[in-house]
């Protein structure tokens, strides 16, 4: 099969499209053929490898994992033993935990599920990590409740455009802070108010927030702190790794010092609930995905340059046409 591969970290010109052997599915997995896949953060943090703690869990010098990507939509060819979910022929959306880029990839039937009968290849492949991560850390985390003031910080990315959306459907008074070539997009999302980060910084501005979501961007933890009303929850699932890093580890710390509640989506793992009502959401038309551009295969390296460069609008997303690749 062909498969997009990098054996060295650096810029989108290590990407290779290049033959290699069809992975075989293990217990509780299935073989998917991959119709479509989209780009994440998590990707071109990988290919360029300039995160030391990255490097330490893909390869110091050169990564092991050699194909990247993890959302994928595509059709069921094979399963292994133990799957009870799903049948050669289901087509199917999800995660694959890496390989998503190539012909064929396996996934655990746990972060799969039927693809919505209203969707693209492409506009489903658009949903898995950052819908779910949106979810996750709205719901789950945050446990959003309806009439709250809720902020998204990095609203015109991946998983801002969904949190957005997920935002309204639960009730709340949404708040969307991106650029000002982007304001346009999160309006029509359903957000009441919008924020140009390039003009405003919403956390010197005096308002506060029940809930902020930081999908992007990068603030100091105290000033997300400050930003928040008396018992308000802050939740980081995006940004630079110093955002992430302090979420992480002093979030907690704050939390244990007042009512107000910070910390970071951690490694917090999806499962079939998590895709199955995401799917309720998109076939009731509730959420849709915001595609910006899609891209063959064999230009996987020009859409991730395009995603380095932060103009994207939503997601970036791959199309694999198996009888069409050069």
């Amino acid at each position: 099969m062909k498969a997009i591969i990098y054996t060295e970290y650096g810029p989108p010109e290590v990407l290779k499209l290049q033959e290699v052997d069809k992975p075989t599915p293990k217990v509780g997995e299935v073989l998917v053929k991959v119709h479509a896949a989209s780009v994440n953060y998590i990707d071109w943090q990988l290919l360029k490898g300039e995160s030391f703690f990255l490097r330490l869990l893909n390869g110091l010098t050169k990564p092991k994992q050699e194909i990247l990507g993890d959302d994928i939509a595509g059709r069921v060819e094979a399963v292994g033993e133990m799957v009870k979910h799903f049948k050669p022929g289901d087509e199917v959306f999800g995660i694959s935990d890496f390989g998503a880029f190539a012909e064929y990839v396996c996934a655990d039937e746990k972060y799969l599920a039927l693809q919505p009968a209203n969707m693209t290849w492409e506009e489903a492949a658009a949903v898995p990590v950052a819908g779910i991560t949106a979810l996750l850390g709205l719901r789950k985390l945050g446990q959003i409740q309806s009439r709250q003031k809720v902020l998204i910080n990095g609203a015109s990315g991946g998983v801002g455009t969904f949190a957005v959306q997920i935002a309204k459907y639960y009730g709340a008074e949404v708040t969307g802070v991106c650029s000002t070539s982007k304001l346009d997009m999160v309006r029509s999302l359903g957000a009441d108010n919008v924020i140009d980060y390039t003009k405003e910084d919403f956390t010197k501005s005096g308002r506060r927030y029940d809930f902020i979501l930081a999908a992007g961007g990068y603030h100091p933890i105290s000033d997300y702190q400050r930003a928040l009303s008396s018992e308000g929850v802050y939740v980081c699932c995006g940004g630079n790794f110093a955002q992430y890093f302090q979420a992480a580890f002093l979030g907690p710390l704050i939390s244990m010092t007042g009512s107000k509640k910070l910390g970071s989506i951690g490694m917090a793992k999806p499962n079939i609930k998590e895709f199955d009502f995401m799917k309720e959401l998109l076939e009731a038309g509730k959420v849709k995905p915001v595609v910006d551009r899609c891209y063959p295969l064999s230009k996987t390296a020009e859409a991730l340059r395009y995603y380095g460069e932060g103009h994207a609008q939503g997601k970036v997303v791959i199309t694999v046409e198996q009888n069409n690749l050069t």
